[in-house]
């Protein structure tokens, strides 16, 4: 059997983080990912993260997270020669993405209408700040600015200290993941329409659906989502400091659970019947719950309450979460051993799941910059005479 998407090919002139992270999570699927960048105003990605020297080199990695299986190509899109070069991509792709700001494809000509007049059977998306339409389609923003935007940052934080914004970037992640989505639900219906689909992918849509619950909670008795901070509405659902200074995150949350904490830390006198109840009589709770939780440290009442199937977890940094045998159990990790312009071995995320077979595999290290333009243009039949005119002139 071969993976979901081999054979699909995707055409992706996206940037940063949400577009490019929605193509890799075809790619990683099997899908033939090609990255068009402008040699001189390349993915942004390529120059941020944690290594200088990486990031120097075009190669930092924010872009080797999700640049893995991709080929690169680079294209001035300015250039009519440039833009036709785009257009046969599309003529022989199935899958077309973009996150430039709206309206500035279709003013080169390489917007839905001219590129599915060429390929019918096209999907195209757009992904940006606010959407294709609206009063605020020409603004711009980035993750956190979205944050600030759609009322998740007032939300976060603690009653003294807010608001606050994500530690990651969660709803870049979170657009490309349902840019991912909306990619594979029209490559579906392609299967039984023949047609092709255009999807509008805006960020501050995805952070709204991030909050969906606290959404229909307002919209019905207009109250705000507070910023809880560790401290959760139920005490049972919250974070305590332990014997040695740690902290432990309860996850008791429903009345089945509460019963069981109390009654395994030997206070059945505060198992209660309701929520209501536990809303009563959260102070108390607490206090109980601060007294308690200090006389063992934080691994200690981890493996405890585990054990008693009460949810319950220390708090971890990276490098803790990261050496977690369970981790290196899923998967999740994949290592190359090097990159074109990369020296040693680096790791990236691959998959959030896991298929039984022909699943989530990653083939190819992220390439460098423009590494496959010769060979894509030859796929797409210029000559060896084209292709030297064409770097001659500037266009790739």
């Amino acid at each position: 059997m071969a993976r979901p998407f081999e054979g699909i090919r995707v055409i992706d002139i996206t940037h940063v983080l949400a577009g490019p992270f929605a193509a890799y999570q075809l790619g990683v699927l099997g899908a033939d990912v090609i990255k068009v960048e402008e040699r001189a105003d390349p993915d942004q990605s390529r120059g941020s993260g944690t290594d200088p020297a990486l990031n120097r080199a075009q190669m930092g990695t924010g872009f080797l997270t999700q640049g893995s299986n991709k080929r690169a190509i680079t294209v001035d899109l300015k250039t009519r020669a440039g833009q036709e070069i785009v257009r046969k991509l599309a003529a022989g792709a199935d899958v077309f993405v973009e996150n430039y700001r709206p309206g500035a494809f279709e003013a080169l000509g390489l917007g839905y209408e001219a590129l599915s007049a060429l390929n019918p059977r096209l999907i195209y998306a757009s992904f940006s700040a606010f959407g294709q339409g609206g009063p605020r389609r020409e603004h711009t923003a980035y993750d956190h600015v979205i944050q600030a935007t759609s009322g998740i940052m007032a939300m976060t934080g603690t009653e003294s200290v807010h608001p606050i914004k994500f530690g990651s970037p969660a709803i870049d992640y979170a657009t490309g993941t349902m840019g991912a989505f909306a990619l594979s639900s029209a490559l579906f219906q392609r299967e039984r329409t023949g047609v092709g689909q255009r999807i509008d992918m805006a960020m501050l849509d995805v952070a709204m659906i991030l909050m969906a619950s606290h959404v229909t909670g307002f919209l019905r008795n207009g109250k705000h989502p507070k910023p809880h901070g560790n401290k959760q509405p139920h005490a049972t659902n919250s974070a305590y400091a332990t014997k040695d200074g740690a902290l432990v995150m309860l996850g008791a949350s429903n009345l089945r659970q509460q019963k069981r904490l109390w009654t395994v830390l030997e206070r059945p006198d505060m198992v209660k019947r309701s929520n209501d109840e536990r809303d009563a009589d959260r102070d108390r709770e607490e206090a109980a719950l601060n007294a308690i939780i200090a006389t063992r440290t934080a691994a200690e009442w981890e493996d405890f309450l585990q054990a008693r199937h009460v949810p319950a977890a220390r708090v971890r940094r990276m490098e803790e979460a990261l050496a977690d045998p369970q981790l290196a159990s899923r998967g999740v990790l994949h290592r190359h051993e090097g990159a074109p312009g990369v020296t040693g071995p680096f790791t990236v995320p691959l998959a959030a799941f896991k298929f039984a077979h022909d699943g989530p595999r990653i083939d190819a290290p992220p390439p460098a910059l423009g590494q496959h333009t010769d060979e894509i243009l030859a796929e797409l039949g210029y000559s060896a005479a084209d292709i030297a005119a064409l770097h001659a002139e500037g266009v790739i």
